[in-house]
């Protein structure tokens, strides 16, 4: 039996970031919405009530029974959850005069409170809310307080209960990680030995259990998920486990070949298909981006079944699904609007007869690429930058052709390999090379080009849910120009891309 920690997610930004913070802290948790709690087994070991948009005073704000929680477990309440707290149990919440947004001083006036201890008497945290508890609930006791607010922590006499007015799991709040392991460790008493050992230890028994002799198929990208996916239940199958690598002519340059060897040489069971010309053909005249990932994704449905046909007595399918993926699609308000598709989730078709499987389902993207070392896998397969389920297919913007195509895959050939030639590739979280559909007017050797554009784009991330531009140095940036317009025909001009995800996503499409 795993212990954990069930996070209710009452809609937040952050919670997602409450799950990292304790996954950090080699404690499971998992994260569910307001409306779908679970049966409380005695694997759970303490709950954590999530922020959210809304105020507790709104008509469509989202409630939840604690009738079998508050008193019973360990509860720590952040934020909106705080409010909730006081809300349903004889407090009062009112819309504050003094909003905090951002950056205030906490000051301690509790030390005997178990949530603060070891915690400074003053440190900094980060607020974000609009409402103030203007009355504490029955049987609170105030613990904390800023400047502005009285209430920014409090606890229940005579329970473990606990409630935050303050985001502990952002990076702004200087000892939030401290608080949490005060939590999960001190209260819940966690033993925190949830490790990437112990993750494939328990996994690749599950998976011997679960599966048994009967044949897997598993779809691999080249990516770190499917990679990982695949080292596991190989692990746990051996010869029962059979890949196939398609080819869908929009990976990177070399990559096919060069990825295709080293998973033989991993001694994976893998079959490598050449379907490019099919995926050229589907995208033929089309501009729409979803419309783009559309195409290829059913062309990559009937490549794969066809070759999983070849496989006889197949019974599973494979994935290379991870944790938030799953989160995304079970929102609390029903799933997120469409962005993107996303390549991993939405089922199969009715004709694909097969069971899923998804080894890493329960790990977020950092946590992958532990496992994955633990496993031995090797540091040039761990260590890659995330790349879409459409590959190139969108870094064409508009319609795809064998031309741009190849202008794309010699520009970002350039630009990957200068990355790591000035051992900046490790700095960057993922690396874009975008080919727009525009050309420009420029000049080269006295002569005028009308030529098109390509965009570069670095990004630093934990997760992909939010993403900073890299400063990359200048002289760097200029290296990229200079190679990228001299050596790639059709190519006059170069430009970086210094958007922020939110507002901007990491693709263009």
């Amino acid at each position: 039996m795993v212990e954990k920690i069930l996070i209710i997610d009452f809609g937040s930004q952050f919670t997602q970031l409450i799950g990292r913070r304790l996954r950090e802290l080699n404690v499971y948790c998992e994260i569910v919405p307001f409306n779908k709690i679970p049966e409380l087994g005695e694997d759970v070991k303490g709950i954590i009530l999530s922020g959210s948009p809304f105020s507790v005073r709104d008509t469509m704000a989202p409630t939840v029974n604690l009738d079998g929680i508050k008193g019973k477990f360990p509860l720590l309440a952040i934020c909106y959850g705080a409010q909730y707290l006081a809300h349903h149990y004889g407090g009062e919440v009112n819309t504050s005069l003094a909003k905090e947004y951002g950056r205030a001083i906490l000051s301690v006036n509790d030390n005997s409170c178990p949530l603060f201890k070891g915690i400074a008497s003053t440190s900094q945290v980060w607020m974000s809310h609009g409402d103030t508890i203007a009355k504490l609930p029955e049987g609170a006791v105030p613990v904390a307080s800023t400047r502005d607010i009285d209430n920014a922590a409090y606890r229940i006499d005579g329970e473990n209960t606990f409630a935050l007015q303050f985001h502990p799991e952002v990076y702004h709040t200087e000892q939030g990680a401290a608080i949490l392991e005060n939590f999960v460790k001190g209260i819940c008493k966690c033993k925190g030995d949830w490790t990437p050992t112990s993750f494939i230890e328990s996994t690749v028994k599950e998976l011997k259990e679960k599966i048994a002799d009967e044949k897997v198929v598993l779809g691999l990208s080249g990516g770190v998920d499917s990679t990982v996916a695949a080292v596991l239940l190989h692990r746990a199958i051996g010869k029962h486990l059979h890949c196939i690598f398609v080819d869908n002519g929009l990976l990177r340059k070399d990559e096919f070949e060069s990825v295709l060897h080293s998973y033989k040489d991993m001694g994976l069971n893998v079959t490598g298909v050449d379907a490019s010309a099919l995926f050229m053909d589907a995208l033929k005249g089309v501009s729409d981006p979803e419309l783009k990932r559309k195409a290829i994704g059913k062309v990559f449905i009937d490549v794969f079944d066809s070759e999983s046909h070849k496989i006889e007595n197949a019974k599973w399918l494979a994935q290379g699904t991870i944790y938030p993926d799953v989160i995304e699609s079970v929102s609390v308000n029903g799933p997120s609007a469409t962005i993107k598709s996303h390549h991993n989730v939405g089922g199969l078709p009715d004709f694909m007869k097969l069971k899923i499987v998804e080894p890493l389902r329960s790990l977020f993207k950092d946590e992958v690429r532990r496992v994955g070392r633990a496993l031995g896998i090797k540091n040039e397969l761990i260590s890659r930058h995330p790349f879409p389920g459409p590959g190139l297919g969108i870094r064409v913007l508009g319609e795809v052709t064998e031309e741009k195509l190849s202008i794309l895959k010699e520009a970002d050939y350039i630009f990957i390999n200068l990355l790591r030639e000035h051992n900046l590739y490790n700095e960057v979280w993922q690396a874009v090379t975008v080919l727009l559909p525009i050309k420009s007017v420029g000049v080269m050797g006295d002569e005028r080009t009308y030529e098109y554009t390509i965009a570069l784009r670095a990004v630093t991330s934990t997760d992909g849910m939010t993403a900073d531009w890299v400063h990359l140095p200048y002289e760097f940036l200029a290296k990229v120009s200079n190679d990228i317009i001299n050596k790639v025909k059709g190519v006059n001009r170069v430009v970086y891309d210094i958007s922020s995800k939110p507002p901007a996503t990491i693709e263009w499409e």
